[in-house]
Protein backbone atom coordinates (compact mmCIF):
# COMPACT_ATOMS: atom_id res chain seq x y z
CA UNK A 1 0.00 0.00 0.00
CA UNK A 2 1.15 3.71 -0.69
CA UNK A 3 1.35 6.14 2.24
CA UNK A 4 1.04 9.67 2.21
CA UNK A 5 2.46 12.39 4.58
CA UNK A 6 3.18 15.95 5.69
CA UNK A 7 6.20 16.75 7.36
CA UNK A 8 8.40 19.89 5.78
CA UNK A 9 6.88 18.62 2.45
CA UNK A 10 4.33 16.70 1.16
CA UNK A 11 5.43 13.07 0.57
CA UNK A 12 4.40 10.40 -1.25
CA UNK A 13 5.82 6.77 -0.40
CA UNK A 14 8.46 9.06 0.87
CA UNK A 15 9.03 11.36 -2.34
CA UNK A 16 8.70 14.83 -2.27
CA UNK A 17 5.02 15.53 -3.63
CA UNK A 18 3.57 18.70 -4.92
CA UNK A 19 0.10 19.00 -5.67
CA UNK A 20 -1.30 19.96 -8.51
CA UNK A 21 -5.18 19.53 -8.40
CA UNK A 22 -8.57 21.07 -9.60
CA UNK A 23 -12.06 21.10 -7.64
CA UNK A 24 -14.83 18.60 -10.19
CA UNK A 25 -18.18 18.84 -7.77
CA UNK A 26 -19.80 14.92 -8.67
CA UNK A 27 -23.04 16.42 -7.89
CA UNK A 28 -23.34 19.40 -10.25
CA UNK A 29 -21.75 16.98 -13.57
CA UNK A 30 -23.86 14.05 -14.72
CA UNK A 31 -22.13 10.99 -14.24
CA UNK A 32 -22.14 9.74 -17.54
CA UNK A 33 -19.68 12.92 -17.99
CA UNK A 34 -17.39 12.69 -15.21
CA UNK A 35 -14.67 10.90 -16.96
CA UNK A 36 -14.63 13.34 -19.84
CA UNK A 37 -14.42 16.19 -17.26
CA UNK A 38 -11.27 13.97 -14.95
CA UNK A 39 -9.60 13.02 -18.44
CA UNK A 40 -9.57 17.05 -19.66
CA UNK A 41 -8.50 17.80 -15.73
CA UNK A 42 -5.41 15.26 -15.87
CA UNK A 43 -4.38 16.50 -19.56
CA UNK A 44 -4.61 20.12 -18.22
CA UNK A 45 -1.62 18.34 -16.22
CA UNK A 46 -3.45 18.20 -12.81
CA UNK A 47 -2.49 14.64 -10.60
CA UNK A 48 -5.15 15.32 -8.31
CA UNK A 49 -8.98 16.00 -8.18
CA UNK A 50 -10.77 17.85 -5.57
CA UNK A 51 -14.40 17.55 -4.38
CA UNK A 52 -16.76 18.70 -1.45
CA UNK A 53 -19.28 16.55 -0.80
CA UNK A 54 -23.03 17.77 0.20
CA UNK A 55 -24.43 16.48 3.45
CA UNK A 56 -28.08 18.30 2.23
CA UNK A 57 -28.07 15.65 -1.12
CA UNK A 58 -26.87 12.44 0.73
CA UNK A 59 -29.09 12.88 3.70
CA UNK A 60 -32.10 15.13 1.79
CA UNK A 61 -34.43 13.52 5.29
CA UNK A 62 -33.63 12.56 8.38
CA UNK A 63 -31.46 8.70 8.59
CA UNK A 64 -32.58 8.77 4.62
CA UNK A 65 -29.59 8.52 2.98
CA UNK A 66 -28.59 8.42 -0.96
CA UNK A 67 -25.45 7.69 -2.27
CA UNK A 68 -26.94 6.13 -5.61
CA UNK A 69 -27.00 7.27 -9.53
CA UNK A 70 -25.28 10.65 -9.59
CA UNK A 71 -24.39 10.74 -5.83
CA UNK A 72 -22.11 7.75 -5.61
CA UNK A 73 -19.42 9.59 -4.37
CA UNK A 74 -17.40 6.45 -4.43
CA UNK A 75 -17.57 5.66 -7.74
CA UNK A 76 -16.41 8.78 -8.71
CA UNK A 77 -13.50 8.53 -6.74
CA UNK A 78 -13.15 5.13 -8.43
CA UNK A 79 -13.33 6.96 -11.72
CA UNK A 80 -10.25 9.18 -10.72
CA UNK A 81 -8.22 6.66 -9.63
CA UNK A 82 -8.74 4.87 -12.94
CA UNK A 83 -6.92 7.37 -14.42
CA UNK A 84 -4.66 7.46 -12.19
CA UNK A 85 -5.68 10.79 -9.91
CA UNK A 86 -5.16 11.34 -6.62
CA UNK A 87 -8.07 12.75 -4.72
CA UNK A 88 -8.72 15.23 -1.61
CA UNK A 89 -12.40 14.84 -0.37
CA UNK A 90 -13.77 17.88 1.59
CA UNK A 91 -16.86 15.72 3.81
CA UNK A 92 -16.75 18.91 6.29
CA UNK A 93 -20.64 19.06 7.45
CA UNK A 94 -20.72 22.63 5.90
CA UNK A 95 -19.36 22.92 2.23
CA UNK A 96 -20.12 26.83 1.13
CA UNK A 97 -19.50 26.29 -2.72
CA UNK A 98 -22.20 28.71 -3.20
CA UNK A 99 -24.71 25.85 -2.69
CA UNK A 100 -28.02 26.08 -1.13
CA UNK A 101 -27.24 26.17 3.07
CA UNK A 102 -23.49 25.63 2.50
CA UNK A 103 -25.13 21.99 1.68
CA UNK A 104 -26.03 21.45 5.50
CA UNK A 105 -29.76 19.80 5.42
CA UNK A 106 -32.78 21.94 5.29
CA UNK A 107 -34.47 19.67 7.96
CA UNK A 108 -32.21 20.68 10.23
CA UNK A 109 -34.32 23.68 10.43
CA UNK A 110 -37.34 21.76 10.76
CA UNK A 111 -37.68 21.54 14.89
CA UNK A 112 -36.12 24.49 17.57
CA UNK A 113 -33.27 26.43 17.03
CA UNK A 114 -30.06 24.79 18.12
CA UNK A 115 -26.58 26.26 17.40
CA UNK A 116 -25.06 24.96 13.99
CA UNK A 117 -21.11 24.19 13.36
CA UNK A 118 -21.25 24.13 17.22
CA UNK A 119 -20.04 21.69 19.70
CA UNK A 120 -23.17 23.28 21.87
CA UNK A 121 -26.41 21.43 21.40
CA UNK A 122 -27.09 18.56 18.98
CA UNK A 123 -25.43 19.60 15.66
CA UNK A 124 -22.29 17.33 16.11
CA UNK A 125 -25.00 14.36 17.27
CA UNK A 126 -26.45 14.97 13.34
CA UNK A 127 -23.24 14.95 11.77
CA UNK A 128 -22.05 11.58 13.91
CA UNK A 129 -25.10 9.74 12.55
CA UNK A 130 -24.55 11.13 9.12
CA UNK A 131 -20.78 10.24 9.13
CA UNK A 132 -21.80 6.76 9.91
CA UNK A 133 -23.29 6.77 6.77
CA UNK A 134 -21.11 8.70 4.65
CA UNK A 135 -17.65 7.03 5.45
CA UNK A 136 -17.89 3.42 4.38
CA UNK A 137 -18.42 5.44 0.97
CA UNK A 138 -15.00 7.13 1.39
CA UNK A 139 -13.07 5.25 3.92
CA UNK A 140 -11.75 2.64 1.80
CA UNK A 141 -10.76 4.70 -0.75
CA UNK A 142 -8.19 6.09 0.90
CA UNK A 143 -4.62 5.54 0.15
CA UNK A 144 -3.23 3.22 2.94
CA UNK A 145 -6.11 1.08 1.81
CA UNK A 146 -5.36 0.56 -1.95
CA UNK A 147 -7.01 3.88 -2.89
CA UNK A 148 -6.31 7.34 -4.06
CA UNK A 149 -7.52 9.76 -1.24
CA UNK A 150 -4.51 11.48 0.00
CA UNK A 151 -6.28 14.37 2.25
CA UNK A 152 -9.52 15.13 3.99
CA UNK A 153 -10.78 18.61 5.17
CA UNK A 154 -12.09 18.57 8.70
CA UNK A 155 -13.98 21.82 8.38
CA UNK A 156 -14.05 24.39 5.81
CA UNK A 157 -13.50 28.29 5.79
CA UNK A 158 -14.39 28.25 9.83
CA UNK A 159 -13.19 31.32 10.10
CA UNK A 160 -15.59 33.40 8.18
CA UNK A 161 -18.33 31.71 10.61
CA UNK A 162 -17.52 34.61 13.23
CA UNK A 163 -17.18 31.99 16.32
CA UNK A 164 -14.47 30.24 18.47
CA UNK A 165 -15.05 26.98 19.03
CA UNK A 166 -12.61 24.42 19.10
CA UNK A 167 -14.08 21.57 20.79
CA UNK A 168 -16.26 21.95 17.54
CA UNK A 169 -13.12 21.49 15.08
CA UNK A 170 -11.66 18.49 17.20
CA UNK A 171 -14.87 17.17 17.53
CA UNK A 172 -15.05 16.79 14.18
CA UNK A 173 -11.58 15.44 13.39
CA UNK A 174 -12.62 12.86 16.42
CA UNK A 175 -15.71 11.65 14.66
CA UNK A 176 -13.40 11.31 11.23
CA UNK A 177 -11.02 9.35 12.94
CA UNK A 178 -13.74 7.28 14.35
CA UNK A 179 -15.16 6.08 11.23
CA UNK A 180 -11.76 5.19 9.62
CA UNK A 181 -10.25 8.46 8.34
CA UNK A 182 -6.00 7.46 8.59
CA UNK A 183 -4.88 10.22 6.28
CA UNK A 184 -3.39 13.68 6.95
CA UNK A 185 -6.18 16.61 7.63
CA UNK A 186 -6.21 19.94 6.37
CA UNK A 187 -8.59 23.17 7.04
CA UNK A 188 -8.78 26.03 4.99
CA UNK A 189 -9.87 29.64 5.44
CA UNK A 190 -10.08 33.21 3.36
CA UNK A 191 -7.91 36.08 4.32
CA UNK A 192 -10.13 37.71 6.28
CA UNK A 193 -8.74 40.63 8.11
CA UNK A 194 -5.97 42.40 5.55
CA UNK A 195 -2.84 40.54 5.92
CA UNK A 196 -3.42 39.13 9.29
CA UNK A 197 -4.01 34.96 8.87
CA UNK A 198 -7.66 34.05 10.76
CA UNK A 199 -6.80 31.34 13.61
CA UNK A 200 -10.11 30.20 14.19
CA UNK A 201 -10.18 27.65 11.54
CA UNK A 202 -7.15 26.10 12.20
CA UNK A 203 -7.43 22.66 14.68
CA UNK A 204 -4.66 20.74 15.76
CA UNK A 205 -3.09 17.79 13.66
CA UNK A 206 -4.54 19.26 10.55
CA UNK A 207 -2.47 21.59 7.95
CA UNK A 208 -3.56 25.13 7.79
CA UNK A 209 -4.59 26.20 4.22
CA UNK A 210 -4.82 29.53 2.43
CA UNK A 211 -8.41 29.92 -0.06
CA UNK A 212 -7.61 33.52 -2.14
CA UNK A 213 -7.99 34.72 -6.28
CA UNK A 214 -4.80 36.55 -6.19
CA UNK A 215 -2.16 38.62 -4.75
CA UNK A 216 -0.38 34.72 -4.81
CA UNK A 217 2.84 36.19 -3.77
CA UNK A 218 2.12 38.54 -0.73
CA UNK A 219 -0.40 35.79 0.43
CA UNK A 220 1.29 32.52 0.62
CA UNK A 221 3.76 33.48 2.60
CA UNK A 222 1.76 34.97 5.43
CA UNK A 223 1.31 30.62 6.20
CA UNK A 224 4.90 30.09 6.90
CA UNK A 225 4.47 31.06 10.89
CA UNK A 226 1.17 28.48 11.12
CA UNK A 227 2.52 25.62 9.24
CA UNK A 228 5.48 25.21 11.72
CA UNK A 229 7.87 24.28 8.63
CA UNK A 230 5.21 22.45 6.46
CA UNK A 231 4.40 22.88 2.97
CA UNK A 232 2.82 26.02 1.72
CA UNK A 233 -0.74 25.26 -0.18
CA UNK A 234 -3.71 27.22 -1.34
CA UNK A 235 -6.68 24.75 -1.57
CA UNK A 236 -8.93 27.43 -3.06
CA UNK A 237 -7.50 28.82 -5.88
CA UNK A 238 -10.28 31.12 -7.39
CA UNK A 239 -9.68 31.12 -10.86
CA UNK A 240 -13.03 32.96 -11.86
CA UNK A 241 -16.39 33.75 -9.65
CA UNK A 242 -20.18 32.95 -9.32
CA UNK A 243 -23.00 34.71 -11.18
CA UNK A 244 -25.99 36.19 -8.95
CA UNK A 245 -29.54 36.99 -10.74
CA UNK A 246 -29.31 40.77 -11.52
CA UNK A 247 -25.53 41.25 -11.79
CA UNK A 248 -23.19 40.82 -15.20
CA UNK A 249 -22.03 37.67 -15.79
CA UNK A 250 -18.21 37.50 -13.78
CA UNK A 251 -14.88 36.91 -15.73
CA UNK A 252 -11.23 37.03 -14.40
CA UNK A 253 -8.44 37.95 -16.59
CA UNK A 254 -6.58 34.94 -17.94
CA UNK A 255 -3.43 36.68 -17.52
CA UNK A 256 -3.24 37.56 -13.97
CA UNK A 257 -4.70 34.29 -12.79
CA UNK A 258 -1.67 32.38 -14.90
CA UNK A 259 0.66 34.66 -13.15
CA UNK A 260 -0.85 34.09 -9.78
CA UNK A 261 -0.98 30.30 -10.36
CA UNK A 262 2.80 30.31 -11.24
CA UNK A 263 3.72 32.24 -8.23
CA UNK A 264 1.79 29.51 -6.32
CA UNK A 265 3.66 26.65 -7.67
CA UNK A 266 7.40 28.38 -7.49
CA UNK A 267 6.25 28.50 -3.55
CA UNK A 268 4.04 25.03 -2.54
CA UNK A 269 0.95 23.40 -3.87
CA UNK A 270 -2.22 24.34 -5.89
CA UNK A 271 -5.98 23.26 -5.73
CA UNK A 272 -7.55 24.98 -8.63
CA UNK A 273 -11.79 26.27 -7.48
CA UNK A 274 -12.92 25.63 -10.01
CA UNK A 275 -11.52 23.68 -12.76
CA UNK A 276 -14.80 22.77 -13.88
CA UNK A 277 -17.87 24.59 -12.14
CA UNK A 278 -20.90 22.54 -13.52
CA UNK A 279 -24.26 23.04 -13.09
CA UNK A 280 -27.04 23.38 -10.17
CA UNK A 281 -30.00 21.25 -11.64
CA UNK A 282 -32.88 21.56 -9.82
CA UNK A 283 -33.63 24.44 -7.34
CA UNK A 284 -29.75 24.18 -4.97
CA UNK A 285 -28.03 27.41 -6.02
CA UNK A 286 -26.92 29.35 -2.78
CA UNK A 287 -27.16 33.08 -1.86
CA UNK A 288 -24.98 35.54 -0.44
CA UNK A 289 -26.84 38.67 2.03
CA UNK A 290 -24.78 41.18 2.24
CA UNK A 291 -27.55 43.69 3.48
CA UNK A 292 -29.96 41.85 0.85
CA UNK A 293 -30.46 38.80 -1.05
CA UNK A 294 -27.74 37.73 -3.89
CA UNK A 295 -29.22 34.27 -4.91
CA UNK A 296 -27.10 32.47 -7.49
CA UNK A 297 -27.87 31.75 -10.70
CA UNK A 298 -28.28 27.94 -12.04
CA UNK A 299 -25.01 27.75 -14.43
CA UNK A 300 -21.83 27.20 -12.07
CA UNK A 301 -19.58 27.99 -14.92
CA UNK A 302 -17.66 29.86 -12.35
CA UNK A 303 -15.61 31.23 -15.26
CA UNK A 304 -13.44 28.13 -14.79
CA UNK A 305 -11.16 26.23 -17.37
CA UNK A 306 -13.72 23.94 -18.25
CA UNK A 307 -16.78 25.53 -19.57
CA UNK A 308 -19.94 24.79 -17.83
CA UNK A 309 -21.01 21.93 -20.45
CA UNK A 310 -17.40 21.07 -20.40
CA UNK A 311 -15.37 22.79 -23.48
CA UNK A 312 -11.42 24.35 -22.60
CA UNK A 313 -11.32 27.45 -22.80
CA UNK A 314 -8.02 29.95 -23.34
CA UNK A 315 -7.12 29.91 -19.11
CA UNK A 316 -7.24 25.83 -19.58
CA UNK A 317 -4.52 26.92 -22.19
CA UNK A 318 -2.69 29.00 -19.91
CA UNK A 319 -2.46 27.10 -17.03
CA UNK A 320 -1.70 24.15 -19.05
CA UNK A 321 1.46 26.09 -19.94
CA UNK A 322 2.07 27.46 -16.26
CA UNK A 323 1.81 23.74 -15.01
CA UNK A 324 3.99 22.55 -17.34
CA UNK A 325 7.07 24.65 -15.84
CA UNK A 326 6.47 22.38 -12.88
CA UNK A 327 6.05 18.79 -14.39
CA UNK A 328 5.43 16.89 -17.36
CA UNK A 329 2.16 17.08 -19.03
CA UNK A 330 0.49 13.72 -19.87
CA UNK A 331 -0.63 12.62 -22.87
CA UNK A 332 -4.22 11.69 -22.45
CA UNK A 333 -6.87 10.41 -24.45
CA UNK A 334 -10.54 11.94 -24.61
CA UNK A 335 -12.76 8.92 -24.55
CA UNK A 336 -16.25 10.53 -24.04
CA UNK A 337 -18.30 11.42 -27.38
CA UNK A 338 -19.50 14.39 -26.61
CA UNK A 339 -21.56 17.02 -28.92
CA UNK A 340 -23.47 20.20 -29.03
CA UNK A 341 -26.88 20.29 -30.67
CA UNK A 342 -29.59 22.16 -31.73
CA UNK A 343 -33.43 20.96 -31.62
CA UNK A 344 -35.46 24.00 -32.78
CA UNK A 345 -38.83 25.75 -31.37
CA UNK A 346 -40.62 23.26 -28.78
CA UNK A 347 -43.72 22.76 -29.82
CA UNK A 348 -46.91 23.79 -27.39
CA UNK A 349 -49.11 21.55 -26.01
CA UNK A 350 -51.06 23.24 -23.36
CA UNK A 351 -51.45 24.81 -20.25
CA UNK A 352 -52.77 24.87 -16.71
CA UNK A 353 -52.81 27.68 -13.82
CA UNK A 354 -51.28 27.29 -10.86
CA UNK A 355 -54.68 27.41 -9.19
CA UNK A 356 -56.67 24.83 -11.20
CA UNK A 357 -53.57 22.55 -10.79
CA UNK A 358 -53.04 22.61 -7.39
CA UNK A 359 -55.31 19.88 -5.83
CA UNK A 360 -53.43 17.47 -8.68
CA UNK A 361 -50.00 18.25 -7.67
CA UNK A 362 -50.10 18.84 -3.97
CA UNK A 363 -51.29 18.18 -0.79
CA UNK A 364 -53.42 20.95 1.62
CA UNK A 365 -51.66 20.93 4.85
CA UNK A 366 -54.28 22.33 7.70
CA UNK A 367 -52.47 25.03 9.74
CA UNK A 368 -54.15 26.86 12.41
CA UNK A 369 -51.08 30.25 11.10
CA UNK A 370 -48.63 29.42 8.80
CA UNK A 371 -45.39 27.87 9.01
CA UNK A 372 -42.23 27.42 7.24
CA UNK A 373 -41.67 25.00 4.27
CA UNK A 374 -38.66 23.40 6.33
CA UNK A 375 -41.44 22.50 9.05
CA UNK A 376 -43.81 20.66 6.14
CA UNK A 377 -40.81 18.45 5.17
CA UNK A 378 -39.91 20.51 2.43
CA UNK A 379 -36.49 21.92 1.88
CA UNK A 380 -36.55 23.62 -1.80
CA UNK A 381 -38.79 25.20 -4.25
CA UNK A 382 -42.34 26.87 -3.41
CA UNK A 383 -45.04 27.24 -0.97
CA UNK A 384 -48.57 28.53 -1.54
CA UNK A 385 -50.72 29.61 1.35
CA UNK A 386 -54.24 30.32 1.71
CA UNK A 387 -56.74 31.65 3.81
CA UNK A 388 -60.28 33.42 3.49
CA UNK A 389 -61.02 36.65 4.75
CA UNK A 390 -64.58 37.99 5.56
CA UNK A 391 -66.25 39.03 1.48
CA UNK A 392 -66.19 42.43 1.50
CA UNK A 393 -63.31 42.88 4.40
CA UNK A 394 -61.31 45.71 3.14
CA UNK A 395 -57.88 45.95 4.40
CA UNK A 396 -55.22 49.06 4.79
CA UNK A 397 -52.00 46.84 5.75
CA UNK A 398 -50.84 43.89 5.23
CA UNK A 399 -47.16 42.37 7.49
CA UNK A 400 -45.93 38.42 6.92
CA UNK A 401 -43.80 37.97 9.92
CA UNK A 402 -41.21 35.38 9.38
CA UNK A 403 -41.37 35.16 5.80
CA UNK A 404 -38.82 34.78 3.74
CA UNK A 405 -37.79 35.23 0.54
CA UNK A 406 -39.97 36.30 -2.56
CA UNK A 407 -43.77 36.80 -1.94
CA UNK A 408 -46.41 37.47 -4.65
CA UNK A 409 -50.05 37.92 -3.25
CA UNK A 410 -52.99 37.40 -5.00
CA UNK A 411 -56.25 38.39 -3.70
CA UNK A 412 -59.23 36.47 -5.15
CA UNK A 413 -57.09 35.14 -7.55
CA UNK A 414 -55.38 38.97 -8.75
CA UNK A 415 -51.95 39.54 -8.15
CA UNK A 416 -52.19 42.59 -6.00
CA UNK A 417 -48.13 42.66 -4.77
CA UNK A 418 -45.32 41.58 -4.95
CA UNK A 419 -42.69 41.64 -2.46
CA UNK A 420 -38.85 40.85 -2.25
CA UNK A 421 -36.11 40.08 0.41
CA UNK A 422 -36.21 43.16 2.85
CA UNK A 423 -39.44 44.19 1.19
CA UNK A 424 -41.04 41.39 3.75
CA UNK A 425 -40.01 42.92 6.78
CA UNK A 426 -42.72 45.24 9.08
CA UNK A 427 -46.47 45.67 7.47
CA UNK A 428 -47.10 46.91 4.16
CA UNK A 429 -49.91 49.77 3.38
CA UNK A 430 -52.72 48.44 1.15
CA UNK A 431 -55.83 49.48 -0.03
CA UNK A 432 -57.58 45.79 -0.75
CA UNK A 433 -61.88 45.30 -0.47
CA UNK A 434 -61.86 41.59 -0.88
CA UNK A 435 -64.79 40.00 -2.84
CA UNK A 436 -64.82 36.30 -2.76
CA UNK A 437 -62.58 36.83 0.12
CA UNK A 438 -59.76 34.43 -1.01
CA UNK A 439 -55.64 35.11 0.08
CA UNK A 440 -53.37 33.55 -1.57
CA UNK A 441 -49.81 33.72 -1.09
CA UNK A 442 -46.79 32.06 -3.30
CA UNK A 443 -43.85 32.15 -1.34
CA UNK A 444 -40.79 30.95 -3.30
CA UNK A 445 -37.20 29.53 -1.60
CA UNK A 446 -34.54 31.67 -3.95
CA UNK A 447 -31.68 30.00 -2.65
CA UNK A 448 -30.05 29.61 1.13
CA UNK A 449 -27.00 31.57 2.16
CA UNK A 450 -24.14 29.85 1.44
CA UNK A 451 -21.46 31.59 3.50
CA UNK A 452 -20.71 33.24 7.09
CA UNK A 453 -22.68 33.98 9.74
CA UNK A 454 -26.22 34.92 8.13
CA UNK A 455 -26.32 31.02 6.95
CA UNK A 456 -27.78 30.04 10.36
CA UNK A 457 -32.06 31.92 10.48
CA UNK A 458 -32.60 30.13 7.10
CA UNK A 459 -36.25 29.32 7.04
CA UNK A 460 -38.30 29.83 4.08
CA UNK A 461 -41.74 30.53 3.13
CA UNK A 462 -43.89 31.89 6.34
CA UNK A 463 -42.55 31.12 10.05
CA UNK A 464 -45.09 33.30 11.74
CA UNK A 465 -48.48 34.86 12.29
CA UNK A 466 -49.87 36.76 8.63
CA UNK A 467 -51.47 40.33 9.99
CA UNK A 468 -54.25 41.97 8.27
CA UNK A 469 -54.21 45.42 10.14
CA UNK A 470 -52.45 43.86 12.95
CA UNK A 471 -54.79 41.23 13.44
CA UNK A 472 -53.63 37.31 12.96
CA UNK A 473 -55.21 35.71 10.29
CA UNK A 474 -56.00 32.10 11.20
CA UNK A 475 -57.16 29.08 9.33
CA UNK A 476 -55.00 28.11 6.78
CA UNK A 477 -54.27 25.79 3.67
CA UNK A 478 -51.21 25.21 3.04
CA UNK A 479 -49.72 23.59 0.16
CA UNK A 480 -45.87 22.71 -0.30
CA UNK A 481 -44.41 22.58 -4.05
CA UNK A 482 -41.19 20.91 -4.10
CA UNK A 483 -41.15 21.13 -7.71
CA UNK A 484 -40.55 17.01 -8.49
CA UNK A 485 -41.91 14.96 -10.85
CA UNK A 486 -44.18 17.47 -12.11
CA UNK A 487 -45.74 16.20 -15.76
CA UNK A 488 -47.64 17.24 -18.12
CA UNK A 489 -49.88 14.48 -17.07
CA UNK A 490 -49.90 15.09 -13.61
CA UNK A 491 -51.01 18.45 -14.48
CA UNK A 492 -53.64 17.84 -16.83
CA UNK A 493 -55.81 18.42 -17.96
CA UNK A 494 -54.66 21.37 -19.88
CA UNK A 495 -56.13 24.35 -21.72
CA UNK A 496 -55.11 24.63 -25.61
CA UNK A 497 -52.40 26.23 -26.77
CA UNK A 498 -53.15 30.22 -27.36
CA UNK A 499 -55.62 30.08 -24.00
CA UNK A 500 -54.97 33.39 -21.61
CA UNK A 501 -53.66 31.91 -18.76
CA UNK A 502 -52.76 35.33 -16.18
CA UNK A 503 -50.73 34.76 -13.10
CA UNK A 504 -48.82 31.84 -11.82
CA UNK A 505 -49.17 28.94 -14.53
CA UNK A 506 -47.70 25.93 -15.74
CA UNK A 507 -47.02 25.61 -19.47
CA UNK A 508 -46.29 22.59 -21.21
CA UNK A 509 -43.89 22.05 -24.07
CA UNK A 510 -42.33 18.73 -26.39
CA UNK A 511 -39.78 18.38 -28.31
CA UNK A 512 -38.20 15.34 -30.38
CA UNK A 513 -34.85 13.99 -30.44
CA UNK A 514 -33.13 11.72 -33.02
CA UNK A 515 -30.03 11.94 -31.34
CA UNK A 516 -28.80 13.31 -28.03
CA UNK A 517 -26.55 16.25 -27.68
CA UNK A 518 -25.84 19.18 -25.05
CA UNK A 519 -28.17 21.50 -25.81
CA UNK A 520 -29.03 25.17 -24.10
CA UNK A 521 -33.02 26.14 -23.31
CA UNK A 522 -34.13 29.65 -24.28
CA UNK A 523 -36.31 31.32 -22.65
CA UNK A 524 -36.20 34.81 -23.86
CA UNK A 525 -39.75 36.39 -23.39
CA UNK A 526 -40.49 34.77 -20.58
CA UNK A 527 -40.37 36.02 -16.49
CA UNK A 528 -39.58 34.07 -14.04
CA UNK A 529 -40.05 31.08 -13.27
CA UNK A 530 -38.25 27.11 -12.74
CA UNK A 531 -38.18 24.67 -15.83
CA UNK A 532 -38.63 20.81 -15.45
CA UNK A 533 -37.52 18.44 -18.13
CA UNK A 534 -39.93 15.15 -18.41
CA UNK A 535 -40.25 15.77 -14.80
CA UNK A 536 -37.13 16.74 -13.48
CA UNK A 537 -36.07 20.05 -12.83
CA UNK A 538 -33.52 22.12 -14.70
CA UNK A 539 -33.26 25.02 -12.47
CA UNK A 540 -34.66 28.69 -12.29
CA UNK A 541 -34.80 31.51 -15.35
CA UNK A 542 -35.35 35.13 -14.57
CA UNK A 543 -35.56 38.26 -16.93
CA UNK A 544 -33.07 40.18 -14.94
CA UNK A 545 -30.32 37.98 -16.13
CA UNK A 546 -27.41 36.96 -16.20
CA UNK A 547 -27.78 33.66 -17.33
CA UNK A 548 -30.29 33.41 -20.67
CA UNK A 549 -29.99 30.10 -21.62
CA UNK A 550 -29.88 26.42 -19.09
CA UNK A 551 -27.62 23.95 -19.92
CA UNK A 552 -29.39 20.60 -20.81
CA UNK A 553 -26.51 17.88 -21.21
CA UNK A 554 -27.37 14.78 -23.37
CA UNK A 555 -28.05 12.53 -20.58
CA UNK A 556 -30.37 14.20 -19.45
CA UNK A 557 -32.27 14.08 -22.75
CA UNK A 558 -34.07 10.64 -23.85
CA UNK A 559 -34.69 9.70 -27.42
CA UNK A 560 -38.04 10.38 -29.19
CA UNK A 561 -40.35 13.10 -27.68
CA UNK A 562 -39.46 14.94 -24.36
CA UNK A 563 -41.22 17.35 -22.59
CA UNK A 564 -40.94 20.55 -20.74
CA UNK A 565 -42.70 21.89 -18.26
CA UNK A 566 -42.23 25.75 -17.44
CA UNK A 567 -43.86 26.88 -14.35
CA UNK A 568 -43.78 31.02 -14.73
CA UNK A 569 -44.87 32.84 -11.70
CA UNK A 570 -44.99 36.30 -13.26
CA UNK A 571 -47.85 35.44 -15.93
CA UNK A 572 -45.56 35.84 -18.78
CA UNK A 573 -45.37 33.79 -21.59
CA UNK A 574 -42.51 34.29 -24.00
CA UNK A 575 -42.59 32.67 -27.48
CA UNK A 576 -42.32 28.80 -27.72
CA UNK A 577 -38.62 27.72 -25.63
CA UNK A 578 -36.44 27.26 -28.30
CA UNK A 579 -33.36 24.48 -27.89
CA UNK A 580 -30.03 25.60 -29.35
CA UNK A 581 -26.50 24.57 -29.77
CA UNK A 582 -24.70 27.92 -28.34
CA UNK A 583 -24.60 28.97 -24.17
CA UNK A 584 -25.84 32.59 -23.43
CA UNK A 585 -24.63 33.67 -19.90
CA UNK A 586 -24.93 37.13 -20.44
Amino acid sequence: MSRFEIRDQFYLDGEPFQIVSGAVHYFRVPRAYWRDRLEKLKAMGCGCVETYVPWDLHEPRKGVYDFSGDLDVGAFLREAQDLGLWAIVRPSPYICAEWDFGGLPAWLLAGDDFPLRSSEGPFLSHVADYYRALFPHLAPMQIDQGGNVILFQVENEFAAWGKDDPAYLAGLAALMRENGVTVPFLTSDNLLDGDTYPLRGMTEGALPTLNFGSGAEEKLPLLGPHVHGGPLMVTEFWVGWYDSWGDPHHTAPVERAAADLDAILSRGSVNFYMFHGGTDFGLLNGANDDGHLLPLVTSYDYDAPLTEDGRTTPKYEAFRSVIGRYREIPQVELTTRISRRSYGRAVPQGRVSLFDALGRISEAVPRREPVSMERLGQSYGYVLYRARIGAGTAVSTLELTGAADRARIFLDGESVLTLYDRELSGPRSVRWTASEGRLELLMEHMGRVNFGPRVAGQRKGIDGPVLLDGVPLEGWEIFPLPMEDVTGERLGPLDPPGTDAPGPAFHVYTFDVDAAGDTFLDLSGWGKGCVLLDGACLGRYWEIGPQRRLYVPAPLLREGTNELVIFETEGKEGPPPLLTDAPDLG
